[in-house]
């Protein structure tokens, strides 16, 4: 079993995997269906709000400000699974964001916008 530090460190590498992303992806990817560093860091940060919600919640947040535009949105994303509330406010604040990232759905990748992703989000049109 692993201590508290331990899982204080793996959280850390996650988040710090997140806040340098540059692709988006919540599953496989490919005709593989691999699975990206990016969304193993995702999952895991996933579990963390729900295992340890203050600690992760905070490296969130801090992920919120901080990240690369894919980032940003994990960050989002992750913030509308646990607090509905703080992932519209999140989504608000973003869609005025012109950073770029690249998107994953299944075999198809493409570029977005975080002000075009957020938008979608806000309108309940994104994947």
């Amino acid at each position: 079993m692993f201590g508290i530090g331990e899982k204080d460190r793996e959280l850390d590498a996650a988040v710090e995997e997140l806040r340098r992303a540059d692709t988006l992806a919540f599953g496989g990817v490919g005709i593989a269906g691999q699975i990206l560093p990016e969304t193993e860091a995702y999952r895991h940060v996933e579990r963390a709000l729900r295992e340890h919600p203050e600690a992760a919640r905070k490296k969130v947040d801090r992920l919120l400000k901080h990240g690369s535009p894919a980032g940003k949105a994990y960050a989002a994303t992750l913030l509308d699974s646990v607090d509905p509330a703080a992932g519209r406010a999140a989504w608000e604040r973003l869609r005025d964001d012109d950073g770029e990232f690249t998107t994953f759905s299944g075999c198809l990748m493409d570029r977005a916008t975080l002000r075009g992703y957020a938008a979608e989000r806000l309108a309940g049109t994104a994947q």
